[in-house]
This record gives structure tokens, C-alpha cells and sequence, in this order.
């Protein structure tokens, strides 16, 4: 039975070239195999290309109309009256996927369009947090003017002369075997079968333009460096109008003057006096989330890492959370002294009897091998 072409698009038989047009664009957008890639939507893809195909040549419509199906008449070439060697296209096909190029009718002029890649600098807080960008982007757009079809006003494409509207043209040759029929793309209208006479003056018969436009851009919370965020149907409107392909933003992560990021961590390093280690105090640090207290206990060694925790970058996959800042403490041996300051230091040295201290050699825990460190962990 011939396949409902019409019903496939959704549109009545008294639809019109636009109506069929924007019924595929429509479809298009939501079966492509960039923006649904089950196996059920890309078979629904190719029906509805296939019916686009259909529908928006001429020729082939009115045999719609007359009750039959165009692609599976292209397709019997095997049947009575072919010849004797018709059928070696089939077999070619069966072992060789197509070796001889023959196709069930022409290409379609509309084809999907290509993706974008844009590149953004963000600060650390934007990264974090999130923000809103305002981007202006190069993209090629629909044809205002043809609406994609690529024909100047009041004008149709016209089926090709050379191939009769099949898109490629057919050769006989005489081999030891007998006359072999081969099949190349029509060299006049490129394997589409029609040929614009008198294209648009706007997009040259592209069916789109180039053109800057404004696009705002959400960032989400704890992007990271090199991560891309997709916009779908953002991206280049394809050959003939075809549906878009997608926007890619790629993050750039600008590196931040005091912290360093590890995953959805922080790391900061800061510099206490030894007096200030030795007696503890508390010091003022500036975090994303503002002001904050750092206690430094007496006695801090240098090397001391203070975590503040939830003060790093929110977790993205997660949704909830955040990470951690660690700070570093270094402690600051001071290089030069004056007279009391050396006086004072020779007398705490007296009083902690450090004036003439042993140096006691300190070795690394499991310093040895798998099995030495096995021991050591039992033991």
C-alpha cells in the first residue's frame, strides 16, 4: 500500500508548499537526531524527510494524489519491462552497500544546519554563583524573504531538464558480461532534481543569510573550566531553510587573585607571624560569601590547613551543596632583628631552654614498600 505522506507531515492534501514547509520544519526540530537521539525519533525523522521529499517536488505530489507512492516506484527497478540487467543494482546493493550509487530519487535541498561554538570569560564569583550573559553571535539565519525555498518572489524551482527531476542520469556500457547500466548524481542540478531559475536576490538561492542577533545566555551555578552548555536549535539554519543546529558556550574560568580551585573546592594560603602563631589570634579573610573570622589556635604549626566548610563553589551535578575553602597557614620566621628584638628572643630561648637545642631527625611513616606499609597499617 503507498505510504500517507500527508498524514505523516499532519497536513491536509489541499496544503500548501508553505504549509508543507513549515509542518517539516516543525517535525524537524523535534525528531532531529541532535536534540532526540532515540531510535524511535531518528526512524520518525527519516519518514518525515522522507515525506518533506515527497511532497515538496511537483512531480511527485501529483503522483501522491493519483493514489501512488513515487519512492517505491524509484525503488522497483527490477520489475517487468527493466531489462534484463535491472536487477543488478539490487544485488550490487545487497553485497556492497550501493557500490553503484543509485538512490530511491533525489537529495532534498533542505539539510540540517551546522552547530555553533561560542568561547566566555567568567570571574571565580560568576563561575560560583551563576550570571546572565547578553552575546552577540554570527549565525546563519532563515531567509526573511523566500522563507528558505531560495526562489526570488512570485517564482518556483523548475525540474531539471538533464534527468527529468530524478537527480542523476543513467549510462549504458557494453562489458563481457553484456550492457551494464550505472547511475552518477545529474551534473546539472547536483542530484536534487529541480533548478532554481531565478533565485532569491537576498540569500543567493541559500535559503539563509548571515546575520548578527543578540542572545541572552543563562550560566548555572558551578561551572567549571571547559565545560560546555548546549542551547539547542541556536545554532546555523541549514542549506534550504533546514532546521538549526545548536549553540555550544564554552566556559573560561579567569584565574582569581588569592584562590585557587580544585574541583568545587577553594585554597588560599596565608601568611601569620610567628608571635601570632605561637599565641594565637584571629584574623579577618575576604570569601565569596564575604567577610569572615579565622580563628588561629596558640601553637599553630606552620602548614596548618583550616577548613570553613560550605564556603567553595556550589556543586553543579548535585544541585545542592557546596564545597570548601581551605586555608593554609604559613608561619613567618622574621630574617632580621634589631638589638631587643634579638635580646628578647636570646631570653625567651634561655627561659625554654632552646639556646643549644638537639636536632632530632624526623622519618617519614611508611616510607617502604607495598608490603611494608601493609605491615605497618596491620600493626
Amino acid at each position: 500500500m503507498p505510504r500517507d505522506y500527508y498524514a505523516i507531515l499532519g497536513v491536509s492534501r489541499n496544503a500548501t508548499a508553505d504549509d508543507i514547509k513549515k509542518a517539516y520544519r516543525k517535525l524537524a526540530r523535534q525528531l532531529h537526531p541532535d536534540v532526540n537521539p532515540s531510535e524511535e525519533a531518528q526512524e520518525r525523522f527519516k519518514e518525515v524527510t522522507a515525506a518533506y521529499e515527497v511532497l515538496s517536488d511537483p512531480q511527485k505530489r501529483e503522483i501522491v494524489d493519483l493514489g501512488g507512492d513515487p519512492l517505491q516506484a524509484g525503488a522497483g527497478m527490477g520489475g517487468a519491462g527493466a531489462g534484463p540487467f535491472a536487477g543488478f543494482a539490487d544485488i550490487m546493493d545487497a553485497f556492497f552497500g550501493g557500490a553503484t550509487g543509485m538512490r530511491n530519487g533525489p537529495r532534498t535541498r533542505v539539510r540540517p544546519g551546522a552547530d555553533a561554538l561560542l568561547h566566555i570569560e567568567l570571574d571565580l564569583a560568576e563561575a560560583a554563583f551563576g550570571t546572565t550573559r547578553e552575546l552577540n553571535i554570527d549565525t546563519a539565519v532563515l531567509c526573511n524573504l523566500c522563507q528558505g525555498a531560495g526562489t526570488a518572489p512570485g517564482t518556483h524551482p523548475e525540474t531539471c531538464r538533464t534527468c527529468g527531476g530524478r537527480g542523476e542520469v543513467q549510462s549504458v556500457q557494453r562489458s563481457f558480461l553484456g550492457q551494464l547500466v550505472t547511475s552518477r548524481t545529474c551534473p546539472e542540478c547536483h542530484g536534487v532534481g529541480t533548478r532554481i531559475r531565478h533565485p532569491c536576490p537576498d540569500c543567493a538561492g541559500e535559503g539563509r543569510v548571515r546575520a548578527r542577533r543578540t542572545l541572552t545566555v543563562r550560566i548555572p551555578p558551578g561551572v567549571s573550566d571547559g565545560l560546555r552548555i548546549r542551547h539547542s536549535g541556536e545554532g546555523e539554519v541549514g542549506p534550504g531553510g533546514g532546521p538549526p543546529g545548536d549553540l555550544y558556550v564554552e566556559i573560561h574560568e579567569r584565574p582569581h587573585p588569592v584562590f585557587t580551585r580544585d574541583g568545587d573546592d577553594l585554597h588560599c594560603h596565608f601568611a601569620v607571624p610567628m608571635t601570632a602563631a605561637a599565641l594565637g589570634t584571629s584574623v579577618k579573610l575576604e570569601t565569596l560569601d564575604g567577610e569572615e573570622t579565622v580563628d588561629v589556635a596558640a601553637g599553630t604549626q606552620s602548614g596548618t590547613v583550616i577548613t570553613l566548610r560550605a564556603h567553595g563553589v556550589p556543586h553543579l551535578s548535585r544541585g545542592v551543596g557546596r564545597g570548601d575553602l581551605h586555608v593554609h597557614l604559613d608561619v613567618e620566621t622574621p630574617t632580621r632583628l634589631d638589638p631587643e628584638q634579638e635580646r628578647l628572643m636570646r631570653e625567651l630561648a634561655r627561659l625554654r631552654g632552646e639556646e643549644h637545642p638537639e636536632i632530632t631527625v624526623t622519618t617519614v611513616a611508611n616510607n617502604g614498600g607495598l608490603f611494608s606499609r601493609l605491615r605497618d597499617a596491620f600493626k
